[in-house]
């Protein structure tokens, strides 16, 4: 099995990424170019780097994609923000999304804090 594949991080990753996938198909299709495309690259972008990064030889390069994964899941957050600001999602599913995008935050960072000490 590979490395990224025994991390609950990575996994809650990914569950994050099929909940956006779902959630933004209800958005209008004027966005589709716009918060759509951007909620789906941002998230993408939190598994894949923990994966890659997971990969590489030493802990000081996991530690760099960790840091990517967490700048990506900031602006998962924020586009988040702006979709619930702007009504394309109910409160409810904002809230559901949060919670998640802060225990990945929380995970994030303690990974993060094990590998530098």
């Amino acid at each position: 099995m590979r490395p990224h594949k025994k991390l609950e991080v990575w996994k809650e990753g990914m569950t994050l990424v099929k909940k956006i996938y779902e959630m933004v198909a209800q958005f209008p299709d004027d966005e589709k170019f716009g918060l759509v495309s951007q909620l789906k690259r941002a998230s993408v972008s939190v598994p894949t780097n923990i994966a890659e990064g997971a990969a590489r030889n030493t802990e000081k390069e996991f530690l760099r994609f960790l840091y990517i994964a967490r700048g990506s899941l900031s602006e998962v957050d924020t586009l988040l923000q702006l979709s619930e600001e702007l009504d394309f999602m109910r409160k409810d599913q904002f809230d559901l999304l949060i919670q998640q995008v802060n225990r990945i935050n929380a995970m994030l960072n303690g990974l993060i804090k094990k590998l530098s000490s």
